[in-house]
């Protein structure tokens, strides 16, 4: 019997059928197919090696079925106790623990809370009002302020003032926001990281939203740097499917978003070119990851990895 990998999809449709088609035709005793689940069982068992998350941070349910999958056994990628666990706070404080360069990063408490919190009673812990001067002080001017959990360049405004900053965050309803410093950047990378071994740094215009193909648009030293700094985060995260965004400002590359665990793989977005390379490395690493299973029941003791010390090396990777 062949091995299986799973994909768990919403509603991209350039990436799914390419990757299974890729993994099905190098016929190397592993297929690939979409997952198809009703009302699972605590007791049943997942009849996948590998399964591939595309969509469980939108749908809940997928999520919950994940984390059962991973006690069956079964590789997820991402692991969905870690990335439940991530959130862009972390994320900073997790980079400039392990070296990397980071904005610098402030999480506020939420706006507005579900009905039965009483500010009097239930948020005793919290100071109140914030000290604003101080959060500006820390970050300066201009600023940005960012969903913690969100991803697409959802909820992020550009704040050129206080004031700006207070109206965008009195807006935010329920969600957790934090402030970060702005990079005036000279380049704007976007990397996909699979496998935590391969990288590929893309040339990315975020006013645009669109990537650049220029195979020379890094020199040798900052590509390598943002390289080993792209592979010691996944590598923390223990993510096998990433995408991380870097603003260089005088030649520092700053890991400015890096919690992007479902990573935009459409043909239209990435253009063939990098598409090409995401399709046919994805199906290299589900192949793998099929045939060599990794129990994913140790990534759930982070500690080693967030002591700030050298992650186990792997395989070199690879640069565009």
């Amino acid at each position: 019997m062949p091995l299986k990998v799973g994909l768990i999809v919403g509603r991209e449709w350039s990436f799914p059928p390419a990757f299974m088609e890729e993994v099905n035709r190098r016929d190397e005793g592993v297929v690939a197919e979409v997952v198809s689940i009703g009302a699972p069982a605590m007791e049943d068992l997942v009849d996948y090696s590998v399964i591939i998350d595309r969509i469980s941070h939108e749908v809940p349910f997928y999520r919950t079925y994940l984390k059962h999958a991973v006690l069956q056994g079964v590789t997820v990628v991402n692991n969905p106790f870690m990335w439940t666990a991530d959130d862009k706070f972390f994320d900073a404080a997790l980079a400039t623990k392990l070296g990397v360069a980071s904005p610098k990063t402030v999480v506020l408490p939420h706006r507005e809370y579900v009905p039965g919190i009483k500010h009097d009673e239930s948020l005793r812990n919290l100071q109140f009002p914030l000290d604003w001067e101080e959060v500006i002080d820390h970050v300066g001017l201009p600023c940005i302020l960012k969903d913690a959990h969100g991803g697409g360049w959802k909820e992020v405004y550009v704040c050129r003032s206080g004031e700006e900053l207070l109206q965008h965050y009195n807006d935010s309803g329920r969600l957790l926001m934090i402030v970060q410093e702005f990079i005036e950047w000279d380049q704007f990378i976007r990397c996909i990281a699979l496998g935590q071994e391969k990288v590929l740094p893309m040339k990315y215009d975020p006013g645009e939203r669109r990537y650049h193909v220029e195979h020379e648009h890094l020199s040798p030293e900052l590509g390598k740097r943002i390289v080993d700094d792209s592979l010691k985060l996944v590598r923390a995260l223990g993510y096998d499917m990433n995408s991380l965004e870097f603003a260089v400002r005088d030649g520092v590359p700053y890991a400015i978003d890096f919690m992007n665990p479902a990573p935009d793989m459409d043909i239209n977005s990435l253009t063939p070119h990098y598409f090409e390379w995401a399709v046919e490395n994805m199906a290299e690493m589900a192949i793998r990851l099929a045939k060599e299973p990794r129990p994913q029941g140790h990534e759930m003791r982070w500690s080693s990895f967030f002591g700030g010390g050298e992650v186990a090396a792997t395989p070199a990777a690879s640069r565009g």
